[in-house]
């Protein structure tokens, strides 16, 4: 019974000194206040976080005044939309010019030529070729990724393909997708000079998109976690 007592003693005494521990630490830093981040917008154009109403806006979007303090919306309204996938900033990547992004990621879906067992599978239509979907913007190209998908369905497949190479359309990690599509957007950024100059304006701010995403979805999905990766290399850069 007595070495018990012990025990529950010393047990004591430990948690004790534990909490007296505890209460000498310094507090941990709160990270700015909220009142702070929004003070902070008056270093940014105004015009990003101007509200606009509801009522006849589409049901994708998420309008720029939903964004917290700290945070924009990459909106398509204003410059910002410069950023985005659908945007007409045209660049070259391993020797082809692509007149978007979304026309770079969509054209990955449609058969690279008639060898292609996307070209030769019996009863389906392709809508475009693969070289023009390459030359689309915006919804557009949208659309046209939404007629390929509706074969790859028909097909079974959930792969796409770039120069003859096959891969995961959709994968958790980050995979040969995901590579291509941080290295194209780089070069968008690298060789359209507004684009660059609206993603350095940004500053630190936390850039969101302006359109819901699926919940969980891929690492190439989240372009604006991207263009953050980006912005941070090319404040590296100017230092």
């Amino acid at each position: 019974m007595l070495p018990r007592l012990r025990d529950l003693g010393f047990l004591v005494l430990c948690v004790v000194l534990t909490a007296l521990a505890a209460d000498a630490r310094p507090p941990r830093s709160a990270g700015p206040s909220a009142d702070s981040l929004l003070a902070a917008r008056a270093a940014y154009p105004a015009h990003w976080w101007a509200p606009v109403p509801q009522e006849g806006a589409p049901d994708w979007e998420i309008l720029p005044q939903a964004a917290v303090p700290g945070e924009v919306i990459v909106s398509k309204r204003h410059e910002l939309g410069l950023l985005s996938n659908f945007a007409a900033t045209p660049f070259t990547f391993r020797g082809r010019r692509y007149a978007s992004l979304e026309g770079f990621w969509q054209m990955m879906l449609y058969p690279e030529g008639p060898d292609d067992p996307r070209m030769r599978f019996p009863g389906l239509t392709w809508a475009h070729t693969r070289e023009e979907v390459a030359q689309l913007t915006a919804f557009e190209a949208k659309r046209a990724g939404a007629l390929a998908e509706q074969n790859m369905r028909t097909m079974g497949i959930g792969w796409v393909s770039f120069e003859g190479r096959r891969f995961a359309y959709r994968s958790v990690r980050p995979g040969r997708h995901y590579r291509l599509i941080v290295a194209a957007m780089r070069e968008k950024v690298r060789q359209n000079p507004e684009v660059r100059t609206v993603l350095l304006a940004t500053g630190d701010l936390v850039l969101r998109p302006d359109h819901h995403q699926e919940v969980g979805a891929c690492p190439e999905w989240r372009y604006c976690d991207i263009l953050m990766r980006i912005r941070a290399e090319l404040q590296r850069a100017r230092r």
